[in-house]
């Protein structure tokens, strides 16, 4: 008789396929909605995980049915032999993605292609210098730009990030649409979300609606695609682009049903949901040699419906004792 294979399900039925690992904390830019504005601290190099840490835990998950996993940080590309590590992530037969700010880019393009890691989301809120230099309070602005325009003559499956707030950059929404006319890219927008420390208050946040309703007064026809079993956000294109865009609309219309997503921090915590307090320690367990397949089942079955239980509204109360964003993991 064949043993059926162990899958990670949660008490909704929700099978859990797709593992965010966050590896490191570190970054080179400093993004105000991310970083709090007076810094973190920073986790100690003896609480983080090793590279081999990393690649069991991700082969763990693995054997438990994940099939896409997507490498983040801080800024995952600064970490101490990052080529070393994705290229053995590559080996175990699962979907490999990235997020990154793309300053470095440039140093592993050529090692993704030979992986065949295509799908890399660039985290870039505006396509103003100045404003970049505003948000980021680093002046990378020109080298992420020309590392895009590589990426994607190399053919790379390129999602853009931009978290849009009300006053800084939602001035933009139809510079970006334009990007998409004759790119092959997807422009994603993202409603302004709370974590601790970032000051959130959601009179600076833009809706799915006002993004729709500034896109379509300014090119007309919207047309609607059908949106990937799981998808975190909804997706639609210009009548004649070539690229298309997306709205994850955390705030005002949560897409939590389909959930099949989990995160790891890079000190080896697991985190049911972006917005979760409780958080599972894997690294721990794991160098005492324990198995972690009884754990990991064992935790998503704590996993809130919603937004780790604020369905009605987002209460401060409880996102300020979540971590900041830069040390959960992008």
């Amino acid at each position: 008789m064949i043993e059926e294979r162990k899958q990670i399900v949660d008490n909704f039925g929700r099978p859990h396929t797709y593992l965010r690992i966050s590896l490191t904390d570190r970054c080179n830019l400093r993004c105000f909605y991310c970083m709090p504005e007076d810094g973190i601290q920073l986790m100690d190099k003896p609480s983080i995980m090793t590279l081999e840490e990393i690649i069991s835990l991700a082969t763990s998950f693995r054997d438990l049915g994940v099939d896409t996993i997507r490498l983040t940080g801080g800024e995952p590309l600064v970490r101490k032999n990052f080529g070393y590590l994705v290229e053995e992530l590559s080996k175990l037969g699962v979907t490999l993605k990235i997020t990154t700010n793309g300053i470095v880019l440039d140093k592993y393009l050529d090692l993704f292609q030979k992986i065949g890691l295509k799908k890399i989301n660039f985290s870039l809120d505006t396509l103003d210098k100045a404003r970049s230099i505003f948000i980021t309070k680093r002046d990378f602005y020109d080298r992420i730009m020309v590392n895009l325009e590589k990426a994607l003559e190399m053919g790379m499956h390129i999602k853009l990030n931009i978290v849009l707030i009300k006053g800084v950059n939602d001035a933009e929404i139809n510079d970006f649409i334009a990007l998409t006319k004759h790119k092959n890219l997807v422009v994603k927008f993202i409603e302004f979300m709370p974590f601790k420390g970032n000051e959130w208050d959601w009179s600076k946040g833009v809706s799915k609606q006002e993004i729709l309703d500034t896109v379509e007064k300014k090119f007309g026809e919207i047309e609607v695609l059908e949106n990937p079993k799981h998808s975190t956000s909804t997706n639609f294109k210009v009548a004649g682009h070539t690229g298309s865009f997306a709205i994850v609309s955390t705030i005002t219309n949560p897409f939590c049903s389909e959930c099949n997503r989990i995160r790891v921090t890079a000190d080896g915590k697991m985190k049911n949901c972006l917005f979760a307090n409780s958080e599972t320690d894997l690294l721990g367990p794991m160098r005492a040699g324990e198995e972690l397949s009884p754990i990991i089942l064992n935790a998503i079955k704590s996993k809130k419906h919603s937004r780790d239980g604020m369905d009605v509204k987002m209460d401060a109360e409880h996102y300020e004792q979540n971590r900041s964003m830069i040390s959960i993991g992008g």
